[in-house]
């Protein structure tokens, strides 16, 4: 921290004059950027919907209440074929990561372009949301089920692999050390060295991408990708309003019960 003599005292201060200086600009150039935003967007925005934007949203909410509850009664297979998607799909992403994952990690990896090429992998799988390979997949493959769990592990293969490889470069070598001077092939020291030690981490991930995963699988089926989507985009194009007041309900109720069952699990697992 710089100092300054004053008279016959040393004053202490944060910042020399040159740094305050260029603070202050930055400052001045962050205000001046969200000045041009926002004349950006309101030249774009149309105020006239934004000032009747109360108005609709308390005519749209009367309409969603009182909830159809009778609809719930269709909605149990669409609900179980969301269930499905994220689970099936965690667990494809799951089956595709691990070996990814190795190949990523820099202590593991058996040369660097094959590194290069799972970050690849990892990049791609996580730069495209869920919605859009859904949208890719029910174009090629057509609508339903398979297409949205595809989508689902097709978004999750990145995130689990990143996390798994940065686990399996973080783990201790003295027992790679140790198997290998016993003469222990590769896959052993793979099997007993550094399994065990990433194995509560990988548990940790498996959970908590498929915690992420029921949420994920709630919207993919908007596009035509399968679960509680489906109806869930067919009562909103029809203005059935109350049978989606009835969705959101069971989707939030589903949300609810997959957050605590991560939560339980991943407390078990620490």
């Amino acid at each position: 921290m710089p100092t300054y003599v004053v008279g016959r005292e040393r004053v202490w201060r944060k910042r020399t004059p040159r740094q305050t200086l260029l603070a202050y600009l930055g400052y001045l150039l962050g205000a001046i950027a969200v000045l041009v935003a926002a004349r950006f967007i309101s030249g774009q925005t149309l105020w006239f919907f934004v000032l009747d934007a109360p108005e609709q949203a308390a005519d749209l909410v009367g309409r969603m209440f009182p909830p159809s509850w009778g609809y719930a009664n269709r909605l149990w297979r669409p609900l179980w074929d969301t269930l499905n998607i994220a689970t099936i799909g965690t667990l494809a992403a799951l089956v595709v990561s691990v070996p990814v994952a190795f190949l990523a990690a820099r202590n593991t990896t058996p040369h660097p372009l094959f590194r290069q090429l799972a970050l690849v992998v990892i990049v791609t799988s996580r730069s495209v949301n869920a919605l859009i390979w859904a949208l890719l997949l029910v174009s090629i493959i057509g609508p339903g089920v398979l297409a949205g769990i595809i989508a689902v592990a097709l978004r999750s293969i990145g995130f689990c692999a990143k996390l798994l490889s940065e686990a399996i470069e973080e783990i201790d070598f003295k027992p790679i050390e140790a198997l290998d001077s016993t003469g222990a092939s590769g896959s052993q020291v793979v099997a007993y060295g550094i399994v065990p030690q990433v194995a509560p981490a990988f548990a940790g991930i498996s959970v908590y991408r498929w915690d992420i995963n029921i949420r994920e699988s709630t919207v993919v089926g908007l596009v035509g990708a399968g679960g509680i989507g489906l109806p869930l985009d067919a009562s909103i194009a029809s203005l059935q309003w109350s049978q989606a007041t009835v969705i959101f309900v069971m989707i939030l109720v589903l949300v609810v019960i997959s957050e605590w069952v991560s939560a339980k699990v991943r407390g078990a697992i620490r």
